[in-house]
């Protein structure tokens, strides 16, 4: 029986890492003596890959059957997860399977099971009960997020695929709060609980406020992204609505921004992601849906337009900057009428903004369609061939690739981007004529 094809130091080495951190190294070793755990880690911590290295020496390579269900509140948490797995270089397969996704596609995937399965609760749900895909043998269950997911109300839904696997002797929580008690459903009986969150926001954050003089905070937001936006920036609001009104006024004022949030679809929300994630635009706008299980990097500045009514939420957001010893500010977005929450101890330092605005700078980069993907058997080596080849850029003059299953995107240098969609629209990759254009 072939538990693993690789060592946990090679996967190390081929991510090129000094060593793993605390919270691997301990989820690592209590993997080996215990079958019930509980994570408890603030987002950037490196949780997903403290879940994924035990995995390595429990599944068996030569039985292609799945083996582990991992199961994550959100679409792109899951295709995060896939992408973490397939990073760690090893032979082991991986799929994942979401909602807004072809039903049929991934039914035609589970007929090669992959070793691993990561999905949406509902979508793993749907594939369960119309038993796509044999399930007597996955004996591992992760369920990251967990009090994510029971707070978008996917209790029914988990409750079921815990009910159907039958054969899990190894489970697995993580979660970024702590909860008083682990719901019945979960069947966990003495769980070990490996606690990382100390409730802190991170050392080398610096929070500042800045005043609108009215109750309308647009105008004193449009400042400050025009100060802080020459770099990558997230603004979060507690509302869909606010997201939409304020990329409408940063439209009609020419910012290049993205917005994020539940109501858009799913194609919507990975296009603006991949915008913002391969620097084509600087403004992420959002709710508390990106505060966490998003494959963002660590960023300078989080501006709160409107502040959550909980701590736990603000730390959350708070946590997408100053990640890894790296400085980062905090501003929050206060109008006449607002007060600082209890849970801010220390009075942030108050920022003047400039009179005139000056805009900010254009990003280096802008992002191109490209219309085929995974399915059309197109990489990134395809990719990077077309665009040096028949578009003639240089290597420096190519960013970050993305491949989904029918589209691609590409960042190029935004001085090149229009010439060379032109160029290089309606010419043949792997046989296939493609259409290239800039993303919109």
């Amino acid at each position: 029986m072939k538990k693993h094809n690789q060592s946990l130091e090679q996967i190390q080495n081929h991510l090129g890492f000094q060593s793993f951190n605390t919270i691997q190294k301990e989820t690592i070793e209590n993997s080996k003596k215990h079958e019930e755990l509980i994570l408890l880690s603030p987002t950037g911590s490196g949780k997903t890959l403290a879940f994924l290295l035990p995995l390595i020496n429990k599944i068996n390579f030569d039985l292609k059957e799945v083996q582990c269900v991992i199961i994550a509140p959100s679409r792109e948490l899951a295709l995060q997860i896939e992408g973490v797995f397939k990073s760690m270089g090893t032979a082991f397969s991986i799929n994942s399977v979401y909602g807004g996704h072809s039903f049929k596609i991934e039914e035609k995937n589970l007929s090669n099971p992959p070793h691993v399965l990561v999905g949406t609760p509902g979508r793993l749900a749907d594939h369960i009960d119309k038993e796509t895909f044999d399930f007597s043998c996955v004996e591992f269950l992760i369920l990251d997020e967990f009090d994510k997911a029971l707070e978008f109300g996917f209790q029914n839904d988990m409750e079921f695929i815990i009910e159907e696997l039958r054969s899990i002797h190894y489970k697995m929580l993580t979660s970024a709060t702590e909860s008083d008690e682990i719901p019945e459903f979960v069947k966990m009986t003495n769980p070990v609980v490996m606690n990382h969150l100390g409730g802190q926001l991170p050392p080398k954050l610096e929070l500042k406020f800045v005043q609108s003089d009215g109750v309308d905070k647009l105008a004193v937001l449009f400042k400050l992204i025009c100060k802080v936006a020459d770099e990558p920036t997230l603004i979060f609001c507690n509302h869909r609505a606010a997201v939409d009104r304020i990329g409408e006024h940063l439209k009609e004022n020419n910012i290049p921004q993205e917005s994020f949030h539940g109501g858009m679809d799913q194609e919507q929300r990975e296009r603006a992601l991949t915008k913002f994630r391969n620097g084509s635009v600087h403004v992420f706008l959002t709710t508390d849906l990106a505060a966490r299980g998003l494959d963002i990097p660590s960023i300078k500045h989080v501006i709160h337009y409107q502040l959550p009514p909980k701590e736990d939420a603000f730390i959350h957001r708070n946590g997408r900057t100053a990640r890894m010893d790296k400085e980062g500010v905090t501003y929050l977005v206060m109008s006449s009428e607002d007060e600082f929450p209890e849970y801010i101890e220390n009075t942030p330092v108050h920022l003047s903004l400039p009179s005139v605005e000056k805009m900010p700078e254009l990003p280096e980069w802008e992002t191109l369609y490209i219309s085929g993907g995974k399915k059309n058997k197109i990489n990134k080596i395809d990719i990077v061939g077309l665009l040096a080849k028949k578009g003639k850029l240089q290597k420096e003059e190519i960013g970050l690739i993305e491949v989904k299953d029918f589209m691609s995107f590409v960042a190029v240098k935004r001085s090149k981007a229009k010439e060379v969609a032109e160029i290089v629209n309606k010419e043949k990759v792997k046989k296939i004529k493609i259409r290239v254009a800039i993303a919109k």
